[in-house]
């Protein structure tokens, strides 16, 4: 199981500690210094089975700074995966990938449905 995180991300800090108080076995990446390839970004979108706008990290800074929230409406879905795979911080986190699931964001339910 991966964890992709932002560290100094109190959610991402939130959901590590969820995960190591649970037993979980999971190898950390850095979102930042490792930033998701546009090929795996193509692969956790079709295994999460959520819309591409929940990769976005809406309450960033950059996702500010480039007015995204009126530009992704008229972007093609290979645009959209081009920017996310530009910058990881445009990317919403953290993300939780394992072979059968794909998780985006830190909700206990829904992560504690999976364990």
């Amino acid at each position: 199981m991966v964890f992709i995180c932002y560290t100094r991300c109190t959610t991402c800090q939130k959901a590590k500690k969820w995960l190591e108080e649970k037993g979980i076995t999971f190898e950390v990446r850095d979102i930042k210094g490792d930033n998701p390839t546009l090929e795996e970004l193509r692969q956790w979108h079709a295994a999460s089975g959520l819309p591409l706008k929940r990769f976005f990290n809406t309450s960033g800074q950059q996702y500010k700074a480039l007015n995204l929230k009126d530009r992704l409406a008229t972007m093609s879905e290979d645009e959209q995966f081009a920017l996310l795979a530009s910058d990881g911080m445009l990317v919403k986190r953290p993300i939780l990938v394992d072979k059968d699931f794909v998780r985006v964001g830190f909700k206990e339910e829904e992560w504690a449905s999976l364990m």
